[in-house]
């Protein structure tokens, strides 16, 4: 397993570059960093609202060169990847698109969000490069929809129909 740091709610805009410098990996856990209930009813009324768009910095983590890796930060919330992935591109509740984003700037590209979810946390566990080849070990989950063709508010409405892991077929 590689040097990581988790739960990146506020990082010091000075220590955002020597997580690359480091080699430390950024463990995100990308369904809290909306506008929900513990955000506003606690983190905001202590920060600030103007410190609302450094929370949970992705894009300046991933501008500064670090390595993202994503997970569910289960059990204490969801453990569907699709709503997390949601979070990081809209930076909104899944279902609620015309909330407020929070921290807008610090959304990902839906690419960069599914790498972290798939290469960046296979990475950082030491279970491989993420890599698809003949003979290598291959573990994949089938979605019902294509993620890029349709609105980013509708990428929580993605559900997996299958999953293989080590070459077993797992439905539903």
């Amino acid at each position: 397993m590689r040097n990581h740091i988790a739960h990146l709610e506020l990082v010091r805009p000075s220590d955002l570059p020597r997580f690359a410098e480091l080699g430390v990996t950024a463990n995100c856990q990308p369904y809290w960093a909306c506008r929900n209930d513990l955000v506003r009813d606690v983190t905001l009324p202590l920060l600030g609202e103007d410190h609302a768009d450094a929370l949970y910095p992705f894009a300046d983590l991933r501008a500064a060169g670090a390595t993202l890796a994503m997970g569910s930060d289960w059990p204490v919330s969801t453990f569907d990847p699709w709503l997390g992935v949601h979070v990081a591109v809209t930076r909104r509740r899944p279902g609620e698109p015309d909330a407020e984003p929070l921290g807008a700037a610090q959304a990902l590209p839906l690419g960069v969000a599914l790498d972290a979810y798939t290469r960046g946390s296979a990475d950082l566990l030491g279970l491989g490069s993420g890599t698809l080849a003949p003979g290598a070990p291959a573990d994949l989950a089938i979605a019902d929809r294509d993620p890029f063709a349709g609105a980013a508010d509708d990428i929580h409405e993605t559900r997996n129909t299958a999953t293989i892991v080590g070459g077993d077929l797992y439905r539903g």
